[in-house]
């Protein structure tokens, strides 16, 4: 019989974060079952809402949302880009014209990739990663290098495995600070080193900061491209996680540092930005609000605010489980707990995962879905309030007390 498959494009390309767990937990949820759902950080279905000013001031302003806008994005919301970028990242000269306002990082980053990439062009990205980053690459041709982070010293990236890792065919590399998966923040000095690796190697730097303003226990975040002048740096951010917007879709692009070898590569963005007229338009209007204020998650991320409180209390709880043990996260919202695979004798953690999902209902994400190599992590998202994680890990050490892979 005839049927369409799918591209080969795609052969190579994952996002478990939204894969074959999530869409069994989908058919558990249909015949009547309740699943404890800890695999996507989405704040607003565990009851964080969005600030009344920030969907007041989209509301107001959707009579004048109605048509298309420059490509680019509404140049009062890129004027407050500009300006957040450089008083409170210390990110310097930067133009509007080279902001791009996107539907979300994610968008951005499919651009970035498809506007850099020939053919077999490499990107060096950390490991563990958020996996679109890796997925953006392969769908524009290019080849994703994965550089380990590490555990031992808090995720932080081994810069000695960054420098065996660049080849004549490296363009760039992604720095995701804070990170997802592993709430990692990183220190200055590994930034400068770096940016210092770029500037020697001719590479443009992608810092994905989506988490800067989710911080704890006063770690302070330093955007990558307030250390480098000299090597083309593009910052990703937008307002979905730090305003609890994550169903606006509203994320930025800026370029700064030296630009004037990356001319072409900025026609191009512009090009791409172009083709899709522009992006969503009545979001657009609460970026200049938004970036007055960051009060807002900064009352849940100080103490006895609720992401800290589960943050904390997760953190010891899993560290109780035999056989589990995990960094404590810095930022964002998620653990990466590492598992015992000897005692557990596991050597798939995607069946892992399906096994605590169909014996206890509890959705999280194997790590090899974040692109790291071994079965021996997973990510869990804190999101949930403090009856519900309690729950879910009760149910994990239950699960654990007699698991083995056979």
């Amino acid at each position: 019989m005839y049927s369409l498959k799918k591209s080969r494009k795609l052969n190579n390309v994952c996002y478990d974060i939204r894969g074959p767990a999530l869409d069994e937990a989908k058919r558990m949820e249909e015949a009547g079952e309740e699943i404890l759902k800890l695999n996507i950080g989405n704040p607003a279905p565990f009851g964080f809402k969005a600030p009344d000013e920030i969907v007041s001031e989209i509301a107001s302003n959707l009579t004048k949302a109605e048509g298309y806008i420059d490509s680019k994005g509404l140049v009062e919301a890129r004027e407050a880009v500009a300006t957040y970028s450089a008083t409170r990242r210390g990110i310097e000269k930067v133009d509007i014209e080279n902001i791009f306002i996107g539907n979300g990082v994610s968008e951005l980053i499919v651009m970035a990739m498809q506007g850099l990439l020939d053919d077999g062009d490499e990107v060096l990205i950390p490991a563990p990663d958020y996996p679109l980053w890796t997925a953006a690459i392969v769908l524009a041709g290019g080849k994703p290098v994965h550089y380990l982070c590490d555990e031992t010293s808090g995720w932080i990236p081994d810069i000695s495995d960054i420098k065996k890792k660049i080849s004549r065919r490296t363009k760039g590399i992604v720095v995701i600070n804070p990170n997802n998966p592993t709430g990692s923040v990183y220190p200055p000095e590994v930034l400068s080193a770096i940016a210092a690796l770029a500037s020697e190697h001719r590479l443009i730097i992608y810092s994905d900061e989506i988490y800067d303003r989710i911080l704890y226990d006063g770690a302070g975040h330093t955007s990558i491209g307030s250390l480098t002048s000299d090597v083309p740096c593009v910052t990703l951010n937008g307002l979905s996680k730090s305003h609890l917007i994550t169903g606006y879709r509203v994320g930025w692009m800026t370029f700064s540092g030296d630009l004037s070898n990356v001319k072409g590569y900025l026609e191009g963005v512009n090009m791409l930005a172009s083709m899709r007229l522009c992006s969503n338009v009545p979001a657009q209007y609460a970026i200049s609000v938004a970036l007055l204020r960051d009060d807002l998650i900064r009352s849940h991320t100080a103490n006895g605010g609720r992401l800290k409180k589960q943050r904390d209390f997760g953190y010891e709880r899993l560290n109780r489980i035999p056989g589990l043990s995990c960094t404590k996260p810095q930022g964002a919202f998620y653990f990466f707990p590492r598992i015992d695979v000897k005692k557990f004798h596991i050597r798939d953690d995607e069946r892992f995962v399906h096994d605590m999902l169909k014996k206890k209902n509890v959705l999280v994400v194997q790590g090899t879905g974040f692109d790291w190599s071994r079965p021996d992590h997973f990510r869990i998202v804190f999101l949930p309030e403090m009856q519900t994680l309690e729950r879910a890990f009760a149910a994990i050490e239950d699960f654990l007390s007699d698991y083995k892979q056979e």
